[in-house]
């Protein structure tokens, strides 16, 4: 506020003053040239009367000479008056229409009224920065699940485009730097409902800037933050960054997945995936024989270190080692576009096949020419744009890596089911025979699309019946509040992956198994299942009728009725 009014003193301020000027000179001079009344007299004009006329007349209006007939000494200032005041009022006008024109003025009051949005908001909200392909996806994903987003970005081009998209929720966005901490205490930082701080600019050093705030202004919030190097990693890590997403480390990881459990690996795209979205295919990355990677910037080297920890052989291809660092020995000088490259690499012999650089048109053109050579080839793909989606579906890769989808994935789920991390991380100590039997289950009880993962626990919030019943001492068995609350003899769609119990986790629990107050349930499962489910939880009626099998009387008419009959 302080800003705009500054804006506005300093660049009104000379009109202003020559209004003043003009309308003193105008009126003194009325109240100073004497007229005639009625009778001849001589009067002369007071000052109410001289700012009175002064102000209609510089209108051009005229509502006439007032309170008598003007002597040609008083018409002569009158015209003289009328072009000195115009010309005022148009150099002020114009001053005006120049300010509220100006970019300066124009982004002082966005940031208020942005600011007093944000203070507004009552609910809990995510500050995300950046609104690259990365922010866009979460963003959307946010708003589907009815949480509340405020956006940052330096692009206005960016911020502009959130009016445009087809939003469930509206989403308070200003263009700025978000290193500048005042930026980011305008976006709801110090807010009691700021749930937590998301960082996925493209710029390391920015999303650094951003941790570092966040933790130092709001020390208990969580904050997310995207990095692609080692040294930015550790520094965010050095000041209690809630979590660091590098998308090349994390596809590494999932490669190796892949390789070694390719049910967990099928699942974990599964539950992680948006919802509605088709189930993916399986996928299995051959484990012996050797790969080919071409280009070892942060991709390749990121894909070079894992497979190099499975004892699986590589060879690298790189144009440009003296930017990139120096790849392992028996690396090829090229870029792999060309089949002469890909030959001296080896590609006869190869099992799999990276295009890993940081431009999508070579990455096509380098599995185009593996797959003239090698039809056969498991081929991974890096695709860094989202606008080339079609393209990267037309070579029709094994598996595609696009950085702003991993990170937006992960980041969606950290955030709305931090439970479905935990159980995947604990999932990995288990065999895949336990990972295809799980897929198997799923598909069989809810299909091929991804369905609605959520957490609940069991508390007066989301269960406030099942508690009841447990503060009396029953004992009640998951099997039982899994029940159809309309037809007892049929079983919900939904399965629950992990019970947390004081810190104790329970992977894929049976029918029998004994819930407990203060609970954290991870349950998968249909939309209607969950509502369903959540009339068992919340509701007596429907628990003591999913329980014993009798429904209870409900309404105070039914209930005399039924004792009655008694």
């Amino acid at each position: 506020m302080n800003n705009i009014v500054f804006l506005i003193m300093r660049r009104m301020r000379l009109p202003l003053l020559t209004l003043v000027t003009v309308y003193a000179i105008t009126v003194l001079g009325m109240t100073l040239i004497p007229g005639r009344d009625a009778d001849g007299n001589l009067w002369h004009m007071d000052i109410f009367h001289a700012f009175y006329f002064v102000s209609f007349m510089s209108t051009t209006i005229g509502f006439g000479e007032i309170p008598y007939a003007f002597s040609d000494a008083q018409r002569l200032w009158v015209t003289f008056s009328i072009y000195v005041t115009v010309i005022a009022w148009l150099y002020a006008i114009g001053t005006i229409i120049s300010l509220l024109q100006d970019k300066t003025f124009q982004r002082a009051v966005a940031e208020r009224l942005f600011a007093r949005k944000v203070r507004q908001m009552r609910e809990p909200f995510y500050l995300v920065c950046g609104y690259g392909e990365t922010g866009q996806t979460l963003v959307r994903a946010f708003t589907e699940r009815g949480q509340h987003v405020v956006v940052l970005d330096r692009d206005e081009e960016r911020i502009a485009m959130i009016q445009l998209q087809d939003l469930r929720d509206y989403v308070p966005a200003l263009a700025a730097d978000a290193r500048h901490p005042l930026h980011l205490q305008e976006a709801g930082l110090p807010h009691p409902a700021c749930a937590g701080v998301v960082a996925v600019t493209d710029d390391n050093l920015t999303n650094l800037k951003i941790a570092i705030t966040s933790k130092l202004l709001h020390p208990d919030i969580k904050v997310i933050c995207r990095a692609d190097s080692r040294d930015v990693e550790d520094n965010m890590a050095s000041f209690g960054t809630d979590e660091i997403v590098d998308p090349f480390e994390t596809f590494a990881r999932h490669l190796v997945l892949a390789l070694q459990m390719p049910c967990l690996y099928l699942l974990q795209r599964w539950l992680g995936g948006e919802r509605g979205a088709a189930l993916e295919e399986p996928v299995y990355p051959p484990a012996e024989g050797r790969w080919l990677v071409c280009g070892y910037g942060r991709f390749g080297k990121a894909m070079v270190a894992r497979l190099a920890r499975e004892g699986i052989d590589i060879t690298v291809v790189e144009a440009r080692p003296d930017i990139t660092g120096e790849p392992p020995p028996g690396y090829v000088l090229g870029r792999g576009t060309e089949a002469r490259t890909l030959r001296e690499a080896g590609i006869d012999e190869a099992v799999g096949l990276i295009a890993g650089t940081d431009d999508d048109a070579n990455n096509l053109s380098i599995v185009m020419t593996a797959r003239e050579l090698r039809p056969d080839l498991f081929v991974i793909l890096r695709q860094n744009h989202s606008e080339n989606r079609d393209l990267v579906q037309a070579v029709n890769a094994d598996m595609v890596m696009q950085p702003s989808a991993i990170i937006a994935e992960r980041i969606r789920v950290l955030l709305a089911t931090p439970m479905l991390s935990r159980f995947f991380s604990l999932a990995v100590h288990r065999e895949n025979d336990w990972a295809c039997e799980l897929i198997a289950r799923l598909i069989a009880l809810l299909g091929d699309q991804v369905p609605l993962v959520r957490e609940l626990q069991i508390n007066v919030t989301h269960a406030n019946a099942l508690l009841r019943h447990l503060q009396r001492g029953e004992v009640v068995r998951l099997g039982e509040v899994l029940r159809d609350p309309w037809q007892r003899e049929r079983k919900l769609c939904c399965l629950v992956l992990m019970v947390e119990r004081r810190g104790e986790h329970i992977l894929v629990p049976g029918d029998d198994f004994r819930v407990a107050a203060g609970d954290r349930l991870l349950v998968v499962g249909q939309e209607s299942a969950f509502t369903r489910l959540a009339w068992n939880l919340g509701h007596d009626a429907a628990l003591d009728y999913v329980l014993t099998g009798r429904p209870a009387p409900q309404g105070w008419l039914w209930r005399r009725l039924t004792r009655g009959a008694r």
